[in-house]
């Protein structure tokens, strides 16, 4: 029998398991609360047709209208400060911060089947948010969302901000805010670790899978002998990958980060090749918020708490904590 097959059982059930955890109806914790609204805990891995979610990948060399790249945030102008009549003294005011998140997107954020908590390290960064505005990183109201309603729920200020997985770009500066990049995340991929590949280019012959209508699967085409696998959803592909149909699975680092942690089996390699900054998404018309939460991200950083909570979540998938992203700032309010 070979190792492929002998582990299949071992991960349906931990597949099993993942999902379990995704969708039962379990308490959320004492302090924090759950809003799911309309919106259904949903595969972070949507294709990329969806309007939101088709946004082309931010790069420093990008441009926007205001002559500023996507990355660039408003400057905080120091340690972040409540002042009266400020967007953070109304949620002050009102008792928790609300969080558009993923429940289902391992070690960013996803649901804990034992505990009915949401955890991740998205989950970590928006409770440095609540921490700072109302002194307890429990005051939240989480609203799970899917990848297409990140926009929606902000346009529409159904939630404060928004912390799942979200890759700033100038399209998206057109209808809400950013802070800050806050985790430089960028296409790799997932391979049985017994797998000699060790990047892109070692994939001739190889069939590789990805989510169909995405331009992580358009990307295959640039690489020759490439068997481009679509399948519904990054889970999908695990699904294929861990019955031995498809050779290796291409995505964000931590999508595979997730996937790795679920199968001891597998490993993510290669350099990125591509550039996903993620940030945290804010309604268009709270510049104040925006300075506020680019200090937090700044404190975070500058006292470990992003590296701890880097090394916690990413640490054992994606190896030693790099850098932070360094802040660029320069967009008027």
């Amino acid at each position: 029998m070979s190792t492929r097959t002998a582990r299949r059982p071992i991960m349906a059930a931990l597949v099993a398991l993942a999902l379990l955890g995704t969708t039962a109806a379990c308490a959320p914790e004492s302090s924090t609360h759950l809003l799911t609204g309309s919106s259904a805990e949903e595969s972070a891995e949507e294709p990329a047709a969806a309007p939101p979610a088709a946004a082309p990948p931010a790069t420093a060399a990008e441009d926007c209208s205001d002559g500023q790249p996507p990355v660039a945030s408003i400057d905080p102008g120091g340690s972040p400060e409540i002042t009266s009549g400020s967007t953070m003294a109304d949620i002050r005011e009102r008792g928790a911060l609300i969080v558009g998140v993923s429940a289902d997107t391992l070690l960013m954020g996803s649901r804990n089947p034992f505990t009915g908590n949401i955890e991740g390290f998205d989950i970590d960064v928006a409770r440095q948010i609540a921490d700072a505005i109302l002194g307890d990183p429990d005051a939240i109201r989480f609203r799970v969302i899917t990848s297409g309603d990140r926009e929606t729920v902000l346009q529409d200020h159904e939630v404060d901000i928004v912390t799942r997985a979200f890759t700033i770009n100038c399209a998206r500066w057109e209808n809400i805010a950013f802070s800050a990049e806050y985790y430089h995340a960028g296409q790799q991929l997932l391979v049985p670790s017994t797998s000699d590949v060790t990047g892109i280019d070692d994939l001739a012959g190889q069939r590789v899978c990805a989510p169909e209508g995405t331009t992580t699967l358009e990307r295959l085409a640039q690489w020759e002998g490439v068997e481009a696998v679509p399948a519904a959803t990054h889970t999908t592909c695990l699904v294929l990958f861990q019955q031995g149909e498809v050779d290796a699975i291409t995505g964000d680092d931590t999508v595979l980060a997730g996937f790795a942690a679920q199968d001891p089996y597998a490993e993510v390699v290669g350099d990125p090749v591509s550039d996903e900054p993620y940030g945290v998404g804010i309604p268009a018309d709270q510049p104040d918020m925006v300075r506020f939460v680019n200090g937090v991200l700044e404190d975070m950083i500058a006292d470990g708490r992003w590296e701890e909570s880097y090394d916690r979540w990413l640490g054992d998938a994606l190896g030693d904590a790099p850098a932070p992203p360094e802040p660029v700032y320069g967009r008027a309010p």
